[in-house]
């Protein structure tokens, strides 16, 4: 997960693009004269949403073009990189 860390006065100014990277999955840290306050991230449930919403994309794309156990495979092969 990305973490970045911005000031108050910088979080005021840029609120609607520091919700923009909230969105894409980040994490923002506000801090106040350079000690920490406040995060903004994700509602667990629009990030529960969004996960389920890729899986299910992807399990239809798999459905017609890979089994069950190439997908696992492709999988495992990614963690060992």
């Amino acid at each position: 997960m990305k973490t970045i860390e911005v000031g108050a006065f910088e979080a005021k100014t840029h609120l609607s693009q520091l919700l923009d990277e909230v969105e894409r999955g980040a994490q923002v840290k506000i801090t106040r004269r350079g000690k920490p306050v406040a995060v903004l991230r994700q509602d667990d449930a629009a990030a529960q949403d969004r996960m389920l919403a890729s899986l299910s994309s992807l399990r239809s794309l798999c459905r017609d073009r890979l089994e069950l156990s190439e997908v696992l495979e492709l999988r495992d092969e990614g963690r060992e990189r």
